[in-house]
Parts: C-alpha cells; sequence; structure tokens
C-alpha cells in the first residue's frame, strides 16, 4: 500500500525563550503558523520489519540521524507494528532554515503511518508521541495556527492570520538550532509581546501583527550571521513592516497584503538572496 502526506513549513510569529529547564532544555512560547512551501511524503507499507529513508539531499542523512526515521521508529516501538515502511522524501523546504523542515516531515510520517495502517489514533496523542523528537514536532503534528508552551509540547490552536502573502529569504548559510541555544542567556533577551500578537489574530488586524511579531533568538544569530540582518534592512527598504527572522535562521520572511507589492518584493529579493519563495499562509 501507499500513502502520501503533504508536510507544510512553518513560519514564527513569535518565539519567546522564558527559561531553561532541569533537563537541560528550555521552556518557551512560540506562536506558529504553516505555509504553503511543502514536503512531499511518501509512505509504502513493507513485510520485512524495518524502516527505510530515501530522498535526494546531500544536506539530509537517510539513517537513523533522519528525524523522519525516528519518527517511524517511535512509531513502531509504541503501537507494537511488525510491518516495515519506505519512506521517500520530496524536499522544497530549504534544510537548517528555521522554517521546522525536519519537523514536519517526522509529523508527517506520524499522521501518515497511522492512516497507512489504520490505527485511528488521535491527533493529540501522535503530538504527545512526537514531543520526543523536538520542540516543533507537536505543533506540526498538529499545523494551522497555534502557541506552543512548554518544551514545544503544550499546544493551543488560534485564529489564522488575516490574509496575505509571505516572502521568504534564506542567506546561503545553515544555522544549527542546538547551537543558537546553547548561546541563550534569558537575561540579554529581548522578549516579544506575545499577547499583542495573540489580540492581533483574534482582531484579524494585519497592521498589529506586523508591528508585534518578534523572536527571541533573533540577535543570537544575527551576531553569528550578519547575512540575517542584511536581509532584514533589505526587506524593509523596499517597503514591507512585518519583517522576522524564522524561528533559530536563518531564513527571514515578510508579510504582505497585496499580491502585486508581494511580487515586486519577490523579484526584488531574487536579485538579492539566492533562495526566495513567494507563498501564501497556510494556518
Amino acid at each position: 500500500m501507499v500513502l502520501f502526506e503533504k508536510a507544510p513549513a512553518k513560519i514564527n510569529l513569535t518565539l519567546d525563550v522564558l527559561g531553561k529547564r532541569d533537563d537541560g532544555y528550555h521552556n518557551v512560547e512560540m506562536i506558529m503558523t504553516t505555509i504553503d512551501l511543502a514536503d512531499r511524503i511518501e509512505l509504502i507499507s513493507l513485510e520485512k520489519d524495518e524502516v527505510q529513508v530515501y530522498l535526494e539531499s546531500r544536506y539530509v542523512p537517510c539513517d537513523e540521524r533522519n528525524l523522519a526515521y525516528q519518527a517511524a521508529m517511535i512509531f513502531k516501538e509504541k503501537y507494537k507494528i511488525a510491518q516495515g515502511v519506505r519512506i521517500h522524501i520530496d524536499k522544497s523546504i530549504p534544510v537548517s532554515a528555521g522554517l521546522g523542515g525536519g519537523s514536519t516531515d517526522a509529523a508527517a510520517v506520524l499522521r501518515g503511518l497511522n492512516r497507512l495502517w489504520s490505527l485511528n489514533i488521535p491527533i493529540k496523542e501522535l503530538a504527545d508521541l512526537g514531543g520526543a523528537l523536538g520542540s516543533d514536532v507537536p505543533f506540526s503534528v498538529h499545523g494551522g495556527t497555534a502557541i506552543a508552551r512548554g518544551f514545544g509540547e503544550e499546544i493551543e490552536q488560534l485564529p489564522s492570520p488575516p490574509p496575505c502573502w509571505v516572502i521568504l529569504a534564506k542567506p546561503n548559510i545553515g544555522v544549527s538550532t542546538r547551537t543558537i541555544f546553547e548561546k541563550v542567556n534569558v537575561d540579554n533577551l529581548t522578549h516579544p509581546d506575545t499577547e499583542k500578537v495573540l489580540q492581533a489574530l483574534h482582531e484579524q488586524d494585519f497592521d498589529k501583527l506586523c508591528d508585534s511579531i518578534g523572536n527571541s533568538l533573533e540577535q543570537i544569530t544575527i551576531d553569528e550571521h550578519a547575512e540575517v540582518v542584511h536581509i532584514k534592512e533589505v526587506m524593509k527598504q523596499v517597503g514591507i513592516r512585518g519583517v522576522l527572522m524564522s524561528g533559530s535562521g536563518p531564513t527571514v520572511y515578510g508579510l504582505v497584503e497585496q499580491h502585486r507589492k508581494a511580487i515586486s518584493v519577490y523579484n526584488a529579493m531574487r536579485g538579492f538572496c539566492e533562495e526566495v519563495h513567494l507563498v501564501r499562509l497556510l494556518g
């Protein structure tokens, strides 16, 4: 049996780091929303009890280091599945970009295996299972727009942002989330106004949303990679108000209401940055 699952990327409307936990990780508060840039996951059931991962990317491993592989293994172990699965990943989401590519692939595998083997496991249970793989996986299992708290496992669904276009610009570098978090000193962080972003979503106020988005990790990544602040400056110079780095970076996004302006900004950014995408919100 063959099954396909869409794995959409996400952007952070907020990312706040609240403090370090006893287990060495950090408590976070993040408002995220999915965008129409997605990997495509193909799942093929195997009689042999093994997990195989295939993809064409020299930046992503196909072995046990791959989050999709890990997702299949913990799913099989949790629900005592003796069958195997072959996972083909068609990558469209940039790697190490702050867009949750690995996490959404893992989430798609959890959702897809639930359908492939007809187990009817509730989505919250799948999200809880995904929490063992990373802080973005529970949100990615749910999708849409939500605030994630704790390690990322506490998910509360939110209204979708006001309709708009999203320009993504990624410099030709990769950023390790673990490396950025190792540099976090909570006392020195700039914390976003999460409450104001929540108000903007409930009120469907695009201007308030643009004025309120924020990311505690942005300055840490900028200190390591000046390309990020250069992209932000160019986006602001061409008239985008809502400009922010997503996740631990280095991708910067801009929110634009008008399609014509979005196309103009997209073309301008293509002359400045190698990897640029123009997409809609899904959340």
